[in-house]
């Protein structure tokens, strides 16, 4: 599951940009991440963003 998060990360954000320095990098990733954890919906999630299924999942009661 990491590989394809990272595999992502490459395709969607790295290789499309040019970083001036390494805190241009971190500034942009840390946006990207952002993005995609907060907005970019996920075909494995149904649609719905990573956030959304952690937060619904935090949300729920515990069975006794």
């Amino acid at each position: 599951m990491i590989e394809r998060l990272w595999r992502t990360v490459k395709y969607e954000e790295v290789y499309l940009k040019s970083y001036a320095s390494v805190r241009d990098a971190k500034t942009q990733l840390s946006a990207y991440f952002e993005f995609y954890n907060q907005r970019r919906p996920h075909s494995s999630l149904d649609a719905q963003t990573p956030d959304e299924v952690y937060y619904i999942k935090v949300k729920q009661p515990k069975a006794a």
